[in-house]
């Protein structure tokens, strides 16, 4: 296969926001929040080309500290950002939220890299942080999801169990609907970035499936851990 990848131009890229422009009229028209996804899609692309500078000198700088420093970073980000939903317990949850996020990512991360592929040297920046950043940003979501999820079936007066139990079905919705939908629907990102990239598709499968594995063990076992350990916080609107 042709191992070279298509160079996108920056007069090129623009036309990729055509259809943001679209979505946000609709959204100016009907007086729908459209200064939050002018903001939202401003600090996309504002944060990306940072992180792609700063990626460019990690990856040349080969130092584990540097990779162990960005991991932490984005383990702190994603826990305060999973907490969004719940704003008003925001500082109360953080650390609850921090614990299910490493419990579940970190060590869904470490079985990845040292027992799948065998990273060598461990902190090889190139795999560990795109795969820190899948595998965190999926329990984020999946602990946002089930923090919003749970807080609504409380206030409707169920158990704190039942809820526990809706919250951590409504959490697992989105990368069930997935796993159901890969191949059929969807060519998921990394597999199409691969496949784009000149790798064999036979190849980019099992990267895929690697992927998909570690996304839902992840946000299974974070969701689980965090509607364990909040279990006090809302003790008081369950029972």
């Amino acid at each position: 296969m042709d191992k070279s990848i298509q160079i996108i131009d920056i007069p090129n890229l623009l036309v990729a926001f055509v259809p943001v422009l679209a979505v946000l009229f609709v959204l100016w028209k009907w007086k729908e929040g459209v200064k939050t996804s002018i903001w939202a899609v401003a600090r996309m692309v504002i944060q990306l080309v940072l992180v792609g500078y700063v990626l460019t000198y990690i990856f040349e700088s080969d130092s584990a500290w540097m990779v162990i420093g960005v991991l932490a970073v984005m383990l702190f980000s994603s826990s305060w950002i999973a907490l969004r939903t719940l704003s008003d317990k925001r500082n109360e949850l953080l650390l609850k939220a921090l614990a299910a996020i490493v419990a579940g990512g970190l060590a869904v991360l470490v079985l990845i890299t040292q027992g799948v592929l065998m990273l060598d040297p461990w902190y090889l920046p190139q795999y560990l942080i795109p795969l820190a950043g899948m595998i965190f940003a999926n329990s984020m979501n999946s602990v946002s999801l089930a923090g919003e999820r749970l807080t609504s079936e409380l206030e409707r007066g169920m158990a704190y169990n039942q809820a526990r139990n809706t919250a951590l079905r409504a959490a697992l919705i989105p990368i069930t609907n997935s796993l159901f939908a890969v191949g059929l629907v969807s060519l998921p990102g990394m597999m199409t970035g691969q496949i784009l990239s000149g790798v064999s598709p036979l190849i980019a499968v099992r990267y895929q499936i690697m992927v998909m594995c570690m996304a839902f063990g992840s946000a299974g076992i974070s969701v689980a851990l965090f509607l364990f350990l909040v279990k006090a916080n809302f003790a008081s609107k369950g029972e």
